[in-house]
């Protein structure tokens, strides 16, 4: 039996959002920014998902550690069950 041929899919090159956008900056007390990069579950999201730069992936995951340890976001995301 031939394997049958696959698709390609096309996915666009992502972009780190702050290197596009200058105006936006890597800050721990800024935690409306930082939400959009921690999971639901309070996981800080990879880069090969976000598209963010080494650089600003950098920054932040100590953004939202700090953040973490003065108690501005969780650790973890609400355990209900």
């Amino acid at each position: 039996m031939a394997p049958r041929p696959q698709k390609k899919l096309f996915s666009r090159r992502k972009v780190c959002r702050f290197c596009a956008d200058k105006e936006i900056v890597v800050n721990y007390k800024d935690v409306k920014t930082l939400r959009n990069f921690v999971s639901e579950r309070g996981k800080i999201i990879p880069r090969r998902i976000l598209g963010t730069c080494a650089t600003h992936q950098r920054q932040l995951c100590e953004a939202v550690k700090q953040a973490r340890q003065i108690a501005l976001l969780p650790y973890s995301g609400s355990t209900q069950g």
